[in-house]
């Protein structure tokens, strides 16, 4: 048999890795981290809290910064299915139909977690640009649907820049939110789309 062979037919070593748990874990860990912040909050805790072993832990997340952008990635995308978007007809009845806000508790879970994140930020240019694509991306590729959307309309422009375009509003909260320290709710949403992004899309509000 040749080495080729050989390596082909020998059996791998090792168990599969179990991930079911991986969501409440995840979710374990963004309830320590809004209750701790970055610093305060440890590995270790979040084992205990999901009464996992922290080898367990460990093996999929091998540094707590792991763990914490793992986190706020599912929360950022958890029930966002881009095959079932709204489909209004229009640009700004696209994203009035996103602006759904979650309860007091919940708003307030997320501007303590988005606090953690941005002390971990400021450490680190690698976690800046993961919390990037954690934070933000997701629902700039929403955005980046509805844009391509109305553009195909002929709504907007066809050389409207959609990358930029889709990049306002999630910049525009996470400035709020990050850097001002202030919630997020639906009259600032409403009228950052009227105001700001319609505007820069060549639109007006209805």
């Amino acid at each position: 048999m040749t080495q080729t062979e050989y390596a082909e037919v020998k059996p791998r070593l090792g168990r599969k890795r179990d991930h079911t748990r991986d969501p409440e874990i995840l979710e374990v860990a963004l309830d320590v981290l809004a209750e701790t912040g970055y610093d305060g909050m440890t590995v270790d805790m979040v084992a205990t809290r999901a009464k996992a072993g922290k080898a367990t832990l460990y093996r999929r997340w091998p540094s707590k910064a792991d763990l914490v952008l793992d986190a706020v990635v599912c929360m950022k995308s958890k029930g966002i299915d881009l095959d079932a978007l709204p489909d209004t007809g229009t640009l700004r009845g696209d994203l009035v139909a996103m602006v759904k806000p979650p309860t007091m508790r919940e708003a307030e879970r997320k501007l303590k977690v988005m606090a953690g994140i941005a002390s971990m930020i400021a450490r680190s240019p690698e976690l800046a640009a993961a919390a990037q694509n954690a934070l933000v991306e997701p629902r700039a590729s929403i955005n980046r649907i509805f844009f391509r959307r109305a553009i195909e309309r002929g709504e907007i422009p066809a050389d409207a820049d959609v990358e930029r375009l889709c990049m306002i509003g999630p910049a525009m909260v996470a400035y709020s939110v990050l850097m001002l320290g202030k919630p997020v709710d639906r009259e600032f949403l409403v009228s950052t789309i009227d105001k700001i992004i319609l505007p820069a899309a060549g639109l007006r509000a209805a």
